[in-house]
């Protein structure tokens, strides 16, 4: 269907009024958009419950008692046979002839008056006319059509190749164009016509038709790591005023990633079938404001593990995303690349390898520990030891034997195993803290190992 363009065009200045006038044609420009359903305001009310036992006349008759009357009849009938008084010809005015009823809406389908907005991910489609407003014939019309942006020009027609022959007196050329819009902001279809007028004279026309595009929805992110699991947080809002129904939101992850989609527990009662996968609901996201949430769990691939690391990289991915509108208009979105949060690169590691699931009371165990060497040089000498508690208190697990552990030099991108013997002093669940590297030649500290929660059983 087609709404006409109003309010785009920017009014012609004096001079090209003048060179307008002497135009034998005009172009027309209309904007192909699906019409929309209109509620009748004077049908919001479609019946009042009390037709259902008031004859016709009840409220609107002389004898305004005649309902009260009425109904204390139906609520008390008599014993007699005797007919109840009154013609029900709207008793079943509380019946809905149509499920439409119930919304006001008459079913009319009603164009829209203005050009309306156009937003990001859509189609622009556009009807033009070209119009011969003389009382002259024009011959060999080239026809081209055009979108100007910020950035670019995009052609949509170009009729050089093959000129319309002629456009009679009164008559007119009509042509559709589309556009897949990718750029927000101001855009100009430019329509221009070069043709031979009545004179023979070659003549040029151009016009220009300005509209501005939208953002249709924001997608904002939260991107959290636990360990070596990576969470992302996809928040989506609409800012159209139609309502969309989210057809599909797919995270299309970087190559050393992998991607999993968290979603709540269904209900027990809810039964899945292949036909059910194949026929999913949309996500629905109310008009104006209306958001949706999406989490997803990222884990990085075994073979690209140490190459991301040693690049650096913090891409993630990007998020594909189509919707259709309340009649079906589609539309359709791919964000930017989404960035890790940034996290200082460490040059060695520490970390915790394994520890004894059983551990006694005053009894030594030994705590597996790793060293990773993540530069391109040798680093080294380490003493490795367990630092004062920042509180005062005593640790419940102490360090068996000699407090600091020599460690020698280690290889670029190598790592290095050794065993801590500890002993803990306290019974029930403990963590060992505290456990500090420290390079000899550098003179640096490193920031502990994060606590290690282990349980103390007596023997």
């Amino acid at each position: 269907m087609a709404s006409p363009y109003a309010g785009g065009v920017q009014p012609p200045s004096p001079a090209a009024a003048v060179q307008q006038q002497n135009h034998s044609l005009a172009f027309r420009v209309m904007r192909l958009s699906r019409p929309s359903l209109q509620p009748d305001l004077a049908a919001l009310l479609r019946f009042d419950p009390r037709d259902v036992f008031l004859p016709e006349d009840a409220l609107t008759g002389s004898d305004p008692s005649a309902a009260a009357k009425f109904l204390d009849g139906l609520l008390h009938p008599s014993d007699s046979a005797t007919a109840v008084p009154g013609d029900f010809t709207f008793r079943d005015r509380f019946l809905l002839r149509d499920p439409a009823d119930a919304l006001a809406l008459p079913g009319l389908l009603v164009l829209p008056q203005s050009f309306g907005a156009i937003y990001l991910g859509e189609t622009f489609c556009s009807y033009i006319s070209i119009n011969n407003s003389s009382s002259f014939e024009a011959r060999d019309v080239v026809i081209k059509a055009e979108i100007q942006t910020e950035r670019q020009r995009i052609l949509l027609l170009d009729t050089s190749k093959s000129p319309v022959e002629s456009i009679r007196s009164g008559g007119r050329y009509d042509f559709i164009v589309e556009h897949d819009v990718k750029e927000l902001g101001a855009h100009t279809l430019v329509c221009t016509a070069l043709y031979n007028d009545g004179d023979g004279e070659r003549k040029y026309l151009p016009q220009f038709f300005k509209f501005s595009v939208s953002n249709p929805l924001s997608v904002r992110t939260k991107v959290r790591t636990i360990k070596d699991i990576t969470y992302l947080e996809a928040c989506i809002e609409n800012h159209t005023k139609s309502n969309l129904y989210m057809d599909q939101v797919d995270f299309e992850p970087a190559q050393q990633w992998s991607a999993t989609r968290l979603e709540a527990d269904e209900h027990p009662s809810a039964v899945k079938s292949a036909i059910g996968d194949l026929c999913k609901q949309p996500i629905f996201i109310r008009a104006g404001g209306g958001i949706y949430n999406y989490l997803y769990q990222l884990r990085s691939s075994s073979d690209e593990a140490s190459q991301t690391k040693s690049e650096g990289s913090s891409i993630l991915g990007k998020f594909q995303i189509t919707w259709r509108t309340n009649l079906g208009e589609p539309g359709r979105l791919q964000t930017q690349n989404i960035h890790s949060t940034p996290t200082a690169s460490k040059d060695v590691d520490l970390r915790a390898v394994k520890v004894p699931p059983i551990i006694y009371v005053e009894r030594a165990f030994m705590v597996n520990l790793c060293l990773t060497n993540q530069t391109d040089k040798t680093v080294g000498p380490f003493e490795v030891f367990l630092a004062p508690s920042m509180s005062g208190e005593d640790r419940a697990v102490l360090v068996n034997g000699p407090q600091k552990l020599i460690l020698p030099l280690v290889e670029a991108f190598e790592s290095m195993k050794f065993n801590l013997s500890m002993v803990a002093t306290q019974l029930g669940v403990q963590k060992i803290s505290g456990i500090t590297m420290y390079a000899v030649q550098e003179k640096k500290y490193y920031e502990p190992l994060p606590d290690i929660e282990i349980f103390v059983d007596a023997e």
